[in-house]
């Protein structure tokens, strides 16, 4: 089954009731746009999560041709950088393409842009097979192209310290199933965190990753399922190594375990990389097994919004596995 962009029936508006700013805004963007931009219509979907307004409109090139486009106002700084940067990329582009975008609007300082339409998606609206696989070849894709431009900004770094005290608190209480394993894993990450989070300091090779890999982020522009993955959403696009992308996508379906099944999201990123000629680094799966490790022994610590029971199950075998392996 393929899921249509519209799919989900957003409720739109040729005012824009749904999205104030929009309309606010849409003289301007019009205007700007000279005679380009067509009408807007404003709408919301029901995966989306940020708080800029999202409308479809029909875009006329020079040479008079028309194509759906989205219009997306506001924008971060970050993700209108990589939109603007990553044009260039071999074909398929990894990212939606850009048709027009500005840093400020007459005398609004806000960034917009105007982008192609996807109309297949997300992918995660409906589970597939292949789904792990063509969404880790799009992040290939994208971190092959991102990969051109030099690592300008520097390494997030998390203090897993403090974060793991917080866990081995929360272990304390009776709000945690299994608290006796929670207790001894916790006991045993904190007597090993300096070493594990020493390693993964010195974690190589160092690029640009999307930072926010899964379904949900997937689009494509055909009705093939077999079709290539664009990703969408690159407010948090930074620097790290390619693992970090595959872990948050393996970690998002910890829960789900037959869907990982046989479709290791690590070997999967791997694989494509090795495809596309990209540096993987002899010790990734000692540095998936860390950064597992890592932001499973944090799990307790944010119970009130991570708190669902399987998933909470799944983190500490996560951790206790993890564990084994790096011990």
């Amino acid at each position: 089954m393929v899921i249509r962009a519209d799919a989900s029936h957003p409720n739109k508006t040729e005012g824009g009731r749904t999205s104030g700013l929009g309309q606010s805004l849409s003289p301007a963007l019009r205007r700007v746009n000279t005679d380009r931009l067509g009408p807007i219509t404003w709408f919301r979907t029901d995966w989306q999560r940020s708080g800029a307004s999202t409308g479809r409109a029909i875009w006329t090139s020079e040479d008079g041709t028309t194509s759906e486009v989205l219009v997306k106002i506001p924008v971060s700084e970050r993700e209108f950088r990589w939109l603007r940067r990553l044009q260039d990329a071999p074909t398929p582009l990894p990212v939606p393409r850009l048709f027009a975008s500005g840093d400020t609007l007459e005398d609004y300082h806000l960034g917009w842009v105007i982008i192609e339409y996807l109309p297949f998606g997300p992918i995660g609206a409906k589970w597939h097979d292949d789904h792990l696989e063509r969404i880790t070849l799009a992040a290939a894709r994208f971190q092959g192209a991102a990969s051109l431009h030099p690592v300008d900004r520097d390494l997030k770094h998390e203090d897993w310290e403090a974060l793991l005290k917080r866990s081995r608190e929360a272990a304390r209480g009776r709000d945690l199933a299994a608290v006796t394993r929670w207790r001894k894993a916790l006991k045993m990450a904190s007597k090993h965190l300096d070493q594990l989070v020493e390693k993964w300091h010195r974690r190589a090779p160092i690029g640009w990753i999307h930072g926010d890999l899964h379904l949900a982020n997937g689009m494509s522009r055909e009705v093939d399922e077999g079709s290539p993955v664009v990703l969408i959403d690159l407010a948090e696009v930074r620097p790290g190594h390619w693992v970090e992308d595959a872990v948050y996508l393996e970690r998002l379906n910890w829960a789900r375990p037959e869907r990982l099944k046989g479709r290791n999201p690590v070997k999967l990123l791997a694989s494509a990389r090795r495809r596309l000629g990209l540096e993987i680094g002899s010790e990734y799966p000692r540095l998936a097994d860390i950064r597992r490790i890592l932001l499973a022994s944090c799990v307790p610590a944010f119970l009130r919004t991570e708190g669902v029971p399987t998933y909470v199950q799944a983190a500490l075998e996560q951790l206790e596995n993890g564990l084994h392996r790096a011990h």
